[in-house]
């Protein structure tokens, strides 16, 4: 079977701050290990034993009575301990309808009457208690007081000898971890439970303990070793005949095949998970998994056959949270096609979404109500019955609003914009695309907006918001204050997309343009499906526009024709037709105006990111002839300070002999050396350049400058980004919480990478580059878009440090000389040797 990736959609998982890389997708494992709730005190049938089997049905409305009741009963008797146990389990349920506030009430209450309690209150009823709380604080943002309480819950799961709780705590700790930032002790912290587990006698308890674990990696990124944890996890299932928890690792290998590029694997998972499954409920989703996969790859021959087949499932379902969402997801995927009545009827899809609603208001789901009636109003638009589209949209919003849920107002808002645009109502439209946005972006750190078993993909339910409303705003003849609004949208649209490639919030600091360089001008093109706009900002003066009206197709195969031709055994006349042509669309309409300029900063699009502005060509000159050429991946800087040239210290590393697989860089040696006479500091050269080193260097070091000559990647994927040590890959989280362990007085003002290179036919592989930029704390990275000739890199390197001495000359303007000095002194005048260089950050 061939898969054609470029209509995929990730399988992921949400973790740390919000992770806008998610496709819709009922997610039956949740990452944060909580044993599910058991009496511990009363052993008795009550409203205590009637809630836990609400919950494990997924009627957490239900279960929220129940347990109130249970409360309020064991108030009554004085048994204390009891009623801080259906207290603790009340929090979870209403963490589960996102009742944030009322969660924290209920385990504040819970925890009150433990400490009030006789000495010697129960070990495992205090560290279930902890646990919810620190379920709660991180899922409201409060990671280190998660850390704290869950390694309270840990030494009480310790002092009962429960093996189970205190593994599931100690993973949850590596998220917290994780999204603290410190992702090297996250993954140190998850290898160490790896080895206990692997000592351990195959059991239950390993098998549980393994998937939970395998879960937990792939969600911070680490798709490879999750890959491993869950098959091992499968071997001792199979082995000891646990078929209960076969159908479900099964599952977690298919997605993890998904977020690993194989969707060959992926798909024969699924598979043998639906004929694993001993439920109708796990066979459902392995079939539901199936079919989202086979939809996402546009196999709707192969998809056909499953698609009745899911639907008469669902109709016969009792509701329940599995079956809600289910039957969302279904519907889901079912909306992405231009025609799914090749499928099923549509008529029929309507009835389930319509049940789907009922069923939610009967157990008391709002969440599920608000989502089903989102795809409700999807389907009626697909159908042009535009008033039906708008009720049912409108009532998902009101829904969405009254427990603030901006995951779900995000979508129908936007939703809402679309109905209007489709019926010519330009104007009524802007008003619910500004309420998307403003949701999307209060998302973006915020996990209690999250539902996991409901998640967005980026390209499909992110991206396009942005950039339709870019699109709306910049119709006709646009006023300053609708250029200004478009502007902040392509700023905010940048960080949405660092946030999506890291799974985390990113800095988000934006100045304008006068508070950080009045002789500089901002480029902003964006790329839209008729025309390429371009918005100019630079202090003092007006914002300016232009466009070029081209369809979207032809203008990214214009890049794509630059881009081959920059190669230096391209035709040279090829290479100045093409980068002419992007001159006259980005450049040459402005061009009066960009006298006082002397830094051109690019705040690049789509597939311009992959494009080396400093080459691009007037007819006469290079564009590096005229200006300093900086990159930004919006104005998200540290706040501005340039490089204090008579202060650089250096610490400079580097492989120069072949490595892990990898090329030897024979001019590497000669580079390092050379830098170091040129500035003070230290080198790593080799077997010095280990992960271990680095980091002790860079922690003790007083080194402003860090350069690093060695082999590395950049890549859209996170688990693709990497850079090359002695002893293996660090991997760009690792190296970016490396490179942040000194304290602001030391941050790294200019980190170098000089031997780096752009995923091969990745067209967002720079997202790579510039979210290092971002998140490593350095105020400038300094990187090659592709491998350069080593002698020619070490020349540029060894003239760009000299410049950078230079009293009074920026970072950008050190660049732009080194490049000149090839230009026009060396035999690597060609693009191909030196455009490759770019500035990413603050160029001063």
């Amino acid at each position: 079977m061939i898969f054609r990736s470029k209509h995929r959609r990730l399988f992921c998982f949400c973790l740390g701050a919000l992770s806008l890389s998610l496709s819709l997708a009922v997610s039956p494992a949740n990452a944060t290990f909580q044993a599910a709730p058991a009496p511990i005190v009363s052993q008795s049938v009550s409203s205590l034993d009637q809630g836990r089997k609400l919950y494990q049905s997924g009627r957490f409305g239900d279960a929220i009575a129940a347990w109130q009741s249970a409360a309020q009963d064991y108030r009554m008797k004085g048994d204390r301990l009891n009623e801080a146990l259906s207290l603790s389990y009340l929090s979870l349920a209403q963490q589960e309808l996102s009742q944030w506030n009322e969660a924290t009430k209920s385990i504040e209450q819970s925890i009150a009457l433990l400490k009030d309690a006789k000495p010697g209150a129960d070990a495992v009823l205090w560290a279930q208690v902890l646990n919810t709380q620190a379920s709660l604080l991180l899922h409201t943002g409060k990671a280190e007081a998660a850390l704290e309480s869950w390694k309270q819950a840990q030494t009480y799961y310790e002092k009962a000898n429960d093996t189970t709780g205190s593994l599931g705590t100690q993973i949850n700790q590596a998220q917290a971890l994780q999204s603290l930032g410190y992702y090297r002790r996250a993954k140190q912290q998850l290898s160490e439970i790896n080895q206990r587990l692997a000592k351990l006698p195959n059991s239950d308890i390993k098998v549980s303990g393994l998937r939970t674990l395998g879960i937990t990696l792939q969600m911070i990124g680490d798709s490879t070793q999750s890959r491993e944890v869950l098959e091992q996890s499968l071997a001792i299932a199979k082995d000891l005949k646990l078929n209960s928890e076969v159908s479900a690792i099964l599952a977690g290998l298919g997605k993890t095949a998904i977020d690993l590029d194989d969707p060959e694997a992926a798909l024969s998972y699924f598979e043998q998970s639906e004929q694993a499954a001993l439920t109708p409920v796990e066979q459902l989703q392995a079939r539901l998994d199936r079919f989202r996969l086979l939809v996402d790859y546009d196999l709707l021959d192969k998809a056909a056959p499953l698609a009745p087949q899911l639907l008469s499932q669902l109709q016969q379902l009792p509701p329940s949270r599995t079956s809600m969402y289910a039957a969302i997801n279904f519907s889901a995927s079912l909306n992405t096609l231009e025609d799914q009545e090749q499928l099923v009827p549509l008529s029929d899809v309507s009835k389930l979404l319509e049940k789907t609603v009922q069923a939610a208001k009967n157990i008391q789901d709002p969440r599920a109500e608000a989502y089903a009636l989102n795809q409700w109003g999807k389907l009626y638009g697909r159908t042009e019955q535009w008033q039906e589209a708008a009720t049912v949209t409108e009532k998902s919003l009101l829904i969405a609003r009254q427990f603030q849920a901006d995951d779900i107002i995000a979508q129908s808002a936007w939703q809402m914009g679309r109905l209007y645009l489709e019926q010519g109502q330009t104007k009524n439209a802007i008003a619910p695309y500004t309420e998307a946005v403003r949701s999307l972006k209060a998302i973006r750190g915020d996990l209690a907006a999250i539902n996991p078993d409901v998640q967005f993909s980026f390209r499909e339910s992110v991206e396009p918001v942005y950039r339709e409303f870019v699109a709306l705003l910049l119709e006709g003849q646009p006023g300053q204050a609708e250029l200004a609004q478009a502007r902040e949208l392509i700023e905010s649209l940048q960080v949405a997309e660092l946030d999506n490639f890291f799974r985390e919030a990113c800095l988000d600091k934006t100045q304008q343009i006068d508070q950080v360089d009045s002789t500089a001008t901002v480029v902003y093109p964006i790329i839209l499906p008729d025309r390429l706009a371009v918005i100019l900002s630079t202090a003092g003066q007006p914002l300016q526009y232009h466009i070029t009206r081209k369809p979207q197709a032809e203008i990214e195969e214009t890049l794509s024709e630059l881009l081959s031709a920059l190669n230096p055994v391209s035709d040279f006349r090829d290479r100045d037709r093409f980068s002419q042509q992007v001159y006259d669309w980005l450049i040459r309409p402005a061009e009066s105006s960009l006298k006082n300029t002397k830094t051109l900063v690019f705040v690049l699009d789509g597939k311009l990111r992959n494009i080396p502005m400093s080459a691009l060509y007037d007819g006469k000159q290079y564009l590096i002839e005229k200006y300093a050429v900086t990159l930004s991946p919006g104005l998200q800087l540290m706040t501005a300070r340039s490089l204090q040239q008579t202060q650089v210290g250096a610490l400079v590393g580097g492989i120069s002999e072949s490595r892990s697989g990898f090329a030897a860089l024979p001019a590497v040696e000669s580079e390092v050396r050379q830098i170091i006479k040129t500035v003070p500091g230290a080198k790593l050269l080799n077997a010095e350049f280990t992960g271990n080193a680095l980091a002790d260097r860079l922690k003790n070091s007083q080194a402003n400058v860090v350069h690093l000559a060695t082999h590395g990647q950049f890549s859209s994927r996170l688990e693709d980004t990497f850079l090359l040590t002695w002893d293996g890959k660090v991997n760009i989280k690792e190296l970016s919480e490396l490179l942040q362990t000194r304290d602001a007085s030391r941050a790294i003002d200019l980190l170098v990478l000089s031997a780096c290179d752009t995923a091969s036919g990745d067209d967002r592989a720079v997202l790579g580059l510039a979210g290092l930029a971002v998140k490593s704390g350095a105020r400038s990275t300094l990187a090659t878009l592709w491998p350069v000739k080593d002698k020619a890199a070490a020349l540029l390197m060894t003239q760009f440090y000299e410049e950078l001495r230079q009293p009074g000359r920026s970072k950008a303007e050190a660049l732009r000389q080194a490049q000149l000095k090839l230009i026009r002194e060396t035999d690597f005048r060609d693009p191909f040797f030196w455009s490759g260089f770019v500035m990413v950050g603050n160029w001063q």
